[in-house]
């Protein structure tokens, strides 16, 4: 990695790899994976049911830890740190979206957005939580439980808690993955929309050709390794 990739780049690997063993042989799942994200930047990570899309998201995220190689954060080597410190950091920088929806179901739309404002310490929490749900079109849905709304609405509490905090740079893995193809269009034109508006990083993990098109680059994985 060049002094000026670092310089610029909100996250960058350097030869990322991951390794299973599965009792029989050893299996690699991600081989020396280098790449770069720039602040601002919207990018696309394409490939084949299992070329390696989410389990690349999770190391970049340090929800998982390599065999070897390396995950640069916001300027911090991650896998530096302990688990705690890791945490600490995701909830500084990263926002997730995922395919399916990971809402708690004991909360309320509402509740589930303000919970990541309430343990960043935001003295206003439900007032930001309503603005964003608000945002997202469901002002009229505060109080419902995520069993009681539709998988689109279920995707745009999701969303709202994603950019709750003011993330520099939000994760996406599949969001459309369990949306028919209309709510899923309407889905993807919020989650830019919102992009935009907060000037996030946006990395994205589809298999859908179309919708990587939108970002302005896309990294395509095959068997595990990257394809230029």
């Amino acid at each position: 990695m060049t002094n000026k990739m670092v310089n610029e780049s909100i996250l960058w690997t350097n030869a990322l790899t991951k390794q299973v063993n599965t009792g029989e042989q050893q299996l690699t799942i991600l081989q020396n994976i280098d790449m770069q994200v720039d602040a601002g930047e919207a990018v696309a990570v394409i490939g084949a049911s299992g070329s390696g899309k989410s389990t690349l998201l999770g190391l970049l995220a340090g929800l998982d830890v390599p065999t070897s190689g390396k995950v640069h954060l916001d300027g911090v080597d991650i896998f530096t740190l302990d688990e705690d410190e890791r945490a600490a950091l995701r909830s500084r920088v990263l926002g997730f979206v995922f395919q399916s929806f990971q809402l708690l179901p004991a909360l309320s739309a509402l509740e589930n957005v303000m919970l990541p404002l309430e343990l960043s310490g935001v003295s206003n929490a439900e007032i930001a939580a309503e603005k964003l749900l608000d945002r997202v079109g469901l002002s009229h849905r505060l109080h419902h439980y995520p069993k009681q709304l539709s998988g689109g609405e279920q995707q745009r509490v999701a969303i709202a808690r994603a950019f709750a905090t003011e993330p520099k740079m939000l994760l996406a893995d599949e969001p459309t993955g369990n949306l028919d193809s209309a709510t899923g269009i309407q889905i993807i034109e919020l989650m830019f929309e919102l992009n935009r508006e907060h000037g996030t990083t946006l990395v994205l993990v589809t298999h859908d050709e179309a919708l990587s098109q939108r970002c302005a680059r896309q990294i395509r994985l095959a068997d595990g390794k990257l394809v230029q």
